[in-house]
């Protein structure tokens, strides 16, 4: 198995693919890209509690532990949130529940997204790394 590229690495790739991109038209369409790529999520896992608080959009993550990495599952039913979704799964996926834990996801910044999307999508952003980091931590109490 190969070793997953570390968090600020598959957020370097990010920054590069959405610095390609001239305007925010561009950028909304390949974040749209990203989410309509993603793994689907198995529709019966789309339970009240897998869903994210805090989102204005439905938000489910199916979050689980194995050997102290985090994986999971996700999907939203809006298609710009379920980019940033995707964002997240190719960014926080598979890795460490440490650094999972520690990651500030300071490239949201830099990509320009706090910028561009609505206050709402903002705090669902928000509440969907918080629900990442408390699931993290969960993990590495076991």
């Amino acid at each position: 198995m190969t070793e997953k590229a570390t968090i600020k690495e598959i957020e370097q790739e990010l920054i590069d693919d959405f610095n390609l991109l001239d305007n925010w038209e561009e950028k909304y369409e390949y974040l749209i890209e990203l989410g309509q790529d993603m793994p689907r999520m198995d529709p019966t896992l789309k339970t009240d509690d897998r869903l994210v608080q805090g989102c204005q959009s439905s938000v489910w993550f199916d979050i689980h532990c194995q050997e102290g990495r985090l994986l999971f599952s996700a999907d939203s039913d809006s298609v710009v949130v379920k980019g940033m979704v995707a964002v997240l799964n190719q960014t926080l996926n598979g890795q460490p529940a440490e650094d999972v834990l520690q990651a500030n996801l300071d490239f949201f910044e830099t990509l320009g997204l706090w910028r561009h999307i609505s206050s709402q999508r903002s705090n669902g952003l928000t509440a969907m790394v918080g629900h990442l980091k408390q699931a993290a931590a969960e993990c590495l109490d076991k």
